[in-house]
């Protein structure tokens, strides 16, 4: 059986290097209470379709974007629960629905999902996604270690910690474990400021001290881009600001050749 999910939030990512985290970090102990789940491997599989409409959609910045994962906590058993979720967001509201169920039912669920007259409205709407793009395949495998913390004031306040950030294009399946490529350079962590409406002033006084805003770093549109620099031998590099970590934005393996360098502003 699936039992479905919604969230409503706005979201906003930071990336930032060692020292900026330990300043954070230090402050978000203070303020926050940590999940009950302590620090968390996250293990998903991002479907796309043979072309990666869905990822290449995204990295365009459009008002309205999804994408589908398969996502489990920790390396999964054929029984480990899943969830198979769609993460929308339209004029930056991040809408997210998911289902969960044993692992081996949610991989053969979106290979074929099994609709019935009584299903949720959540269920209803993920296979109407699944069914609408037909030829879904997972494409890309990303794990991360997080931390996430509730602000003590209101838990609809929450913040987390994504390191050690994962990726690979093959053995797409997360019962083989966690494994691949870093995404970012030893040391860089992503934060997500997850809130209703806005951050506490505290927060956002702190952040323009260190000098950190928002951008929209994205982890599966990073590796997307990282597989095809690396299709044609290109090289990722940083620039003097490594702070914002802005990939610049390729649609098509057309729009570069040999002599591309993928550069982070």
């Amino acid at each position: 059986m699936a039992f479905g999910v919604t969230f409503k939030r706005y979201e906003k990512k930071y990336l930032l290097n060692p020292e900026q985290f330990d300043i954070l970090k230090a402050e978000v102990d203070k303020r926050f209470n940590p999940d009950k789940y302590g620090e968390t491997k996250i293990c998903n599989i991002y479907y796309d379709t043979p072309e990666y409409l869905l990822v290449t959609r995204s990295i365009s910045k459009p008002i309205f974007k999804e994408k589908l994962r398969l996502r489990t906590y920790g390396v999964p058993t054929d029984d480990t629960t899943a969830f198979i979720e769609v993460k929308r967001k339209y004029n930056s509201v991040v809408y997210k629905r998911r289902m969960h169920m044993p692992y081996v039912d949610a991989v053969k669920h979106i290979a074929n999902p099994a609709t019935q007259e009584n299903d949720e409205q959540i269920t209803k709407e993920i296979n109407y996604l699944i069914n609408f793009y037909k030829n879904l395949e997972p494409q890309f495998y990303l794990s991360y270690d997080r931390q996430a913390f509730f602000y003590k004031e209101t838990s609809d306040i929450r913040v987390t910690f994504d390191r050690n950030i994962t990726w690979r294009d093959y053995d797409l399946d997360l019962r083989k474990g966690s494994y691949g490529e870093s995404l970012l350079p030893e040391g860089y962590t992503v934060m997500e400021l997850k809130v209703p409406n806005t951050a506490p002033l505290w927060l956002a006084e702190l952040l323009s001290k260190l000098k950190l805003y928002p951008t929209s770093f994205s982890k599966v549109g990073t590796a997307y881009k990282t597989m095809l620099a690396k299709k044609i031998n290109a090289s990722v590099i940083s620039t003097a600001n490594p702070n914002l970590m802005k990939y610049m934005h390729l649609s098509t393996i057309g729009e570069i050749n040999e002599n591309t360098m993928i550069e982070t502003e």
